[in-house]
Parts: C-alpha cells; sequence; structure tokens
C-alpha cells in the first residue's frame, strides 16, 4: 500500500478490504505455524485446531477470490502470493490425510496443487531476485510429487519430476546455493521410487498400465452363508519403516508406500471438483471412518515408536484390532542365554539417533546385555491386552515365532522370509519381496516366475483367477477343523481377510517354487496354520499351477510338492 497523501485517496471500502485481507492472511499463518506445535499421535486433540485453521483459510482464499482487483491495485497482490495460500491449502488437506487416513483428502489436495500449476502461479518468481521464493516453488513440487504418488497418477508424477529438474538445474545456476546436492537427491530418490515396480504391465501400445493396490469393491473374498468368524475391525494401524538401504521418498520407504495402500480402500471420485480450488463439505469429520486411521513412523526411536503405539492403544475402540507393521533391519543376539524369553531372539531395529550402522545384521556390543535399540518381542507384550496383528517383514523375523499370548486376546503375527534365495535377483533395496505379496500378490508371483512385464488382457484374466484363489483359500480357512481360532476372529475384516489369504497365497507359492528350497525361504506365523489344510492343501496347489500355465511358467514349480515334505 502506497504511504502518505496517497493514501488518503483510497476510498475508504478499499482501505477496508487491504486490512481485512492483511488480517486474514496473518492469522492463516499463526495457525498454519502452529500446526507443528500439536502433537503427532492422539486423534482428539488435532481436531478443533485444524477445524480453525480450515475456516480461516476458506475465508482467505473466497476473500482474495471476490476481492482481486482491489488486492491487485492497493495492496500489489502478486501471483504466486496466491499459489502460496494455494499451496498450504493443499498442505492442509495433505495432513487431514494423515490424521484421519481417509483417500478422499487426497483428492481435494490435488486439486489445489494441479490449479497452482495450470493458472502458473509460481511463474513469476524465477524472475525475482529472492532465492527463498524459489525454494517455496521448489518445495510446492516435492508435495505436490508425493500427493500424486500416493493417488498413483504416475504420468503426471514424470511431468512433475521433469519440471521439478529443470527448476532446480535454473535454481542452483542463479543462485549458486549450498543445497544443490540435497534437491539432486530428492530427483534420485523420486526417480527409484518410481522404478520400485518389478514388473511393468502394458497397453498394446506398449504404454505402461498404472495398477491400483487399493481395496476394491470387489477385492477381498466375500464372507459366504455359513462361515463363523469373528466381529472385530481394523480400527488403527502403525506402519514403521527401519530397513538400511531402502528406496524412500520423502520419510516413506517402498515398504511402508506398499503396506499402507493395503490397508485403504480407493479413493473417492471427486474428479468433477478437480479444478475448483474451493473448500469442500469434507473438510467436515467424516461420518464413518472408512480406512482404519494409521500412524506412518520412518526410522523412528524406540521412545517414538512406544509412544506411538502407546497412543494407538488407549484410543482403541471396542471390538477393534490394533495392526503393527514392521519393515526393519534384522537385530540378532549373541552368544548364549541359558533362558529362551522374549528377549533372548532379538528382534528389529530402531533409531538410535547416533550410531551410523550399515549392513543388515545388527550386534549388541557387550554379550551380556540386550540390545537397547531394538524392537524386541517383550516390548510388545503389553499391547497383547487388546486384538493385535503384527505383521513382521526383517532377517529376524522369526524372533517374533516366540510370542505367548498372556492374555487370551486374538493375537495372530504373520513373519517374513528371514533369507530368499541366491538365485532370486536381490530387489531388497527396491522394496521386500513378502510386503509385495500382501500388496500385489500377482505382481510378485510374475517376479518370482521371472517375468518382467506382461500384455494388459493377460494381466486381468490373472487377477479374475486369483481371486478365484482368494475365495477358496477363505473357505479353506474357515473349514479347517485345527486352526487358531485367532485367524477367525480376524477374518471378519476385510482388510485383515485379504492380508491373510494373500499370505497364504505367498506362502503356499513360495513352498512349491524349485529354487525356495531351505525352511529359512518361508514366510511363518504365530500361531501356526495347519499345513495340510492351507498354504500345503494340494487343492491350492493345484490352482497355483493353473495359474503357473496360464502365465507359461509352470516349469518354475514343483509337481509333486505334496511328496517332498
Amino acid at each position: 500500500m502506497s504511504s502518505g497523501g496517497a493514501e488518503d485517496d483510497i476510498p475508504q471500502g478499499e482501505r477496508k478490504t487491504v486490512t481485512d485481507f492483511c488480517y486474514l492472511l496473518d492469522k492463516s499463518k499463526q495457525l498454519f505455524n502452529g500446526l507443528r506445535d500439536l502433537p503427532q499421535y492422539g486423534q482428539k486433540q488435532w481436531q478443533s485446531y485444524f477445524g480453525r485453521t480450515f475456516d480461516v483459510y476458506t475465508k482467505l482464499w473466497k476473500f482474495q477470490q471476490q476481492h482481486r482487483q482491489v488486492l491487485d491495485n492497493r495492496y500489489g497482490l502478486k501471483r504466486w502470493q496466491i499459489g502460496e495460500i494455494a499451496s498450504k491449502i493443499g498442505q492442509l488437506y495433505y495432513h487431514y490425510y494423515l490424521r484421519t487416513s481417509e483417500t478422499s483428502y487426497l483428492n481435494e489436495a490435488f486439486s489445489f496443487y494441479s490449479a497452482i500449476r495450470q493458472r502458473s502461479y509460481y511463474s513469476q518468481v524465477n524472475k525475482e531476485d529472492r532465492p527463498e521464493l524459489v525454494v517455496k516453488k521448489l518445495r510446492y513440487y516435492a508435495r505436490f510429487i508425493v500427493v500424486c504418488l500416493l493417488l498413483n497418477k504416475m504420468d503426471v508424477v514424470k511431468d512433475l519430476v521433469k519440471e521439478l529438474s529443470d527448476e532446480i538445474e535454473d535454481y542452483t545456476h542463479r543462485f549458486n546455493t549450498e543445497d544443490q546436492v540435497e534437491w539432486n537427491l530428492v530427483l534420485q530418490e523420486v526417480a527409484a521410487f518410481i522404478e520400485a515396480d518389478p514388473v511393468m504391465v502394458l497397453n498394446d501400445d506398449n504404454t505402461i498400465v498404472i495398477t491400483s493396490n487399493r481395496l476394491a469393491e470387489t477385492g477381498a473374498p466375500l464372507l459366504e452363508q455359513g462361515m463363523i468368524v469373528g466381529q472385530l475391525s481394523l480400527a488403527d494401524a502403525l506402519i514403521i519403516g527401519n530397513c538400511n538401504n531402502q528406496v524412500k521418498f520423502s520419510e516413506l520407504t517402498v515398504d511402508m508406500f506398499r503396506m499402507l495402500q493395503a490397508l485403504e480402500r480407493e479413493p473417492m471420485n471427486l474428479a468433477s471438483q478437480m479444478n475448483k480450488p474451493g473448500m469442500q463439505e469434507s473438510a467436515d469429520k467424516p461420518t464413518r471412518r472408512e480406512n482404519p486411521h494409521k500412524y506412518l513412523l520412518y526410522k523412528p526411536t524406540f521412545s517414538q515408536l512406544y509412544t506411538f503405539l502407546a497412543a494407538s492403544f488407549k484410543e482403541l475402540p471396542a471390538n477393534s484390532v490394533l495392526l503393527i507393521y514392521l519393515s526393519a533391519t534384522g537385530v540378532f543376539p549373541t552368544g548364549r542365554s541359558d533362558s529362551e524369553g522374549p528377549y533372548d531372539f532379538g528382534g528389529v531395529l530402531t533409531n538410535s539417533n547416533r550410531d551410523i550402522i550399515n549392513g543388515d545384521a545388527i550386534l549388541k556390543r557387550n554379550q551380556s546385555h540386550k540390545e537397547m535399540h531394538c524392537l524386541h518381542p517383550g516390548d510388545l507384550y503389553p499391547f497383547t491386552r487388546k486384538p493385535l496383528f503384527i505383521i513382521v517383514d526383517s532377517s529376524n523375523s522369526v524372533a517374533y515365532k516366540n510370542f505367548t499370548n498372556l492374555f487370551g486376546q486374538p493375537l495372530v503375527c504373520l513373519l517374513s522370509p528371514t533369507a530368499y534365495p541366491k538365485a532370486l535377483q536381490d530387489q531388497s533395496q527396491r522394496g521386500s519381496l513378502f510386503t509385495l505379496f500382501l500388496n500385489n500378490p500377482l505382481m510378485a508371483f510374475l517376479f518370482v516366475s521371472g517375468l518382467s512385464s506382461m500384455r494388459r488382457g493377460l494381466w486381468e484374466k490373472c487377477q479374475e483367477y486369483l481371486r478365484k484363489i482368494n475365495r477358496d483359500i477363505a473357505q479353506l480357512l474357515t473349514h479347517s477343523r485345527s486352526i487358531d481360532q485367532a485367524f477367525l476372529q480376524f477374518f471378519g475384516d476385510e482388510f485383515l481377510r485379504l492380508l491373510l489369504t494373500r499370505f497364504i497365497f505367498c506362502s503356499a507359492t513360495m513352498r512349491m517354487h524349485k529354487i525356495f528350497r531351505e525352511t529359512r525361504n518361508y514366510p511363518e506365523s504365530y500361531p501356526q496354520l495347519p499345513r495340510d489344510e492351507t498354504v500345503e492343501n494340494p487343492h491350492l496347489q493345484k490352482h497355483i499351477l493353473e495359474l503357473a500355465s496360464i502365465l507359461d511358467v509352470r516349469n518354475v514349480f514343483l509337481e509333486n510338492t505334496i511328496d517332498d515334505y
């Protein structure tokens, strides 16, 4: 706003418009900055504060739309400032998704981020000699890429990566800054993330088909009449990633990314609203939670992990399940122990915050002490007072086979192989094979069969056959006379039902595969599954051979598996 006598010439109404805008802008920044002070755990404390922040940004966005001409003339509103407001609203929606696990909020974030790009709100930033403004633009790109990855909009991701690369090159050339290495690392990370899938599905014109691995309406096998299962529902999940050297982007490893998608339904289609930035009704708390709430913890310390675990445990509703997913480097015990207690088998690594550790097997320094920076099976005992579903993907997953169910609540642990055959191409940097089976079993099946690409028509045919296999696995489980009741108590929940059927498919596939011949190559579970009725069932083995025949890879599987045991 101009000063002195010129200010007196501004009509009172226009002066009030500028004052009101400045108030809303300052208030919005104050509230937004306060978000980082909110506790990251707990589902109730943050909601009223988020609501107030949304309200102010709603008013600010509408206000600048209604008074754009006055703000241009009297305030000198620049397009990048409008872009900043839109970017903050996009961030709010993204964080709302992180807090609630409702995927529809990702669509809202996408709509605001898209508008910024389509309307070139940041296009003039490069003409100003202010590196901090260019950094805002680069951060916007990085955030937009994360949202697009989560929505599986890979075509948009590739365009954004190319634009971001050009922006980084221009930024470093103009300002000769010290953060050039960091921004180039961002590019490398997202490039590796995009290429993590080991198999490509191709259209007839050789373009890549983007497949979604969220729960579709036809995803989980339906419960048939007469199936007696529990009424528990999955309410909360901790997804923990602490693998050395695994590809990651924005504190999300490939394993974490795959597991979070396995615990979400397909987002609502809000395509009609995509290009209309403006607050939608979805800013209100949903009346019914479609997805289990999730905490995403990248390389947490033991204290952080335990704090989030305790918060989830405390707020778990009645008749609900807490899921803990651990994708982490194995910690092995050294020396011999006189006892075989829950702290004598090692566990998985937690972040020490100070030790830089390389290699997969971490050995403790003093043989008389247990490893501190490790989540031992015994550390989870207090939380077995409520229904607990644990998935461990680690080179020491078998440490969690030695569980004791102290409180009689439903408890299941699904455990990855501790080693894979050397003949199998090492893909561990691009995500674990076990987690891939839980997220996208057909892609994992193709990979172990030596296939790296497939036509869409054949892919869809195999997916349909896999749905039939899942239905049959569900029947095997519910008709089994010797299965532990814990499995059936979790089977009423769609997400857990799908994870259990995929686990059995994974285990059966590996047991039939010619190169998976050692016990450590197979998944295990606590409680143990009756092999002859599940993972070594002749009916299921026949299905797997039939799937292999459809793909013309039957030669990699054993024909007479039953005789080999």
